[in-house]
């Protein structure tokens, strides 16, 4: 079954291991969670938990968040998200989730949103090659031909330039370095997606 927690990124830094190894870990300030709705089969088609993270003031929240974080003995949370395949009977509305949930030496998938880098050209955004750079190329760093002239419209999928990032990305198979249950923090191996202070998912690994 799989366990699943919500958080914030904080940052990265490193730590030694016994054997005097250096190994870069990403901080993750995870939980608590609140419990906000257990879905079953009968009602909702599926089963799963939603959880809540990082208190919002009323006065932010709207009427049906109110209502449903009052269900739940809480307060209206910033980030939430429903964790799947998990044993329902084990949680309870209302209930809180810490970061003692893992273990060190456990594997997670992480969840996050990218980082936003705007409108980009094809040569940043889909690593093509730029034209000659000679004055008379007239060609440096275009977006190449658009295919056929007979079809008369741009294929589907041809490589364009747009809005690059703000994406949402999972990194898998992260070991969780260290556990600090009083303080709430995950210390995972390796790089996470998004900036500092973004909100992200961390769910048992599905391929450990």
């Amino acid at each position: 079954m799989t366990k699943g927690i919500l958080g914030k990124k904080i940052g990265m830094t490193q730590v030694f291991t016994p054997e005097g190894l250096v190994v870069p870990v990403t901080v993750i300030e995870a939980g608590p969670c609140t419990v906000l709705q257990k879905k079953d089969v009968e009602n909702d088609g599926y089963e799963a938990i939603q959880i809540g993270f990082a208190d919002k003031k009323e006065k932010n929240a709207n009427k049906p968040e109110l209502g449903h974080a009052k269900k739940a003995g809480t307060t209206p949370k910033r980030y939430v998200k429903e964790i799947r395949n998990v044993q329902i009977s084990e949680y309870e509305v209302g209930q809180e989730i810490k970061a003692d949930i893992f273990a060190e030496g456990e594997f997670v998938d992480v969840t996050g949103t990218s980082k936003g880098k705007g409108f980009q050209g094809v040569i940043k955004r889909h690593n093509q090659s730029r034209g000659p750079m000679a004055h008379g190329s007239r060609y440096h760093r275009g977006p190449g031909s658009m295919g056929s002239i007979q079809a008369n419209r741009v294929p589907k999928g041809k490589n364009l330039p747009g809005h690059m990032g703000t994406e949402t990305v999972t990194i898998q198979k992260l070991e969780v370095v260290k556990v600090d249950a009083e303080r709430n923090v995950l210390l995972v191996k390796g790089s996470i997606p998004g900036p500092k202070n973004s909100y992200v998912t961390v769910k048992s690994s599905v391929k450990k």
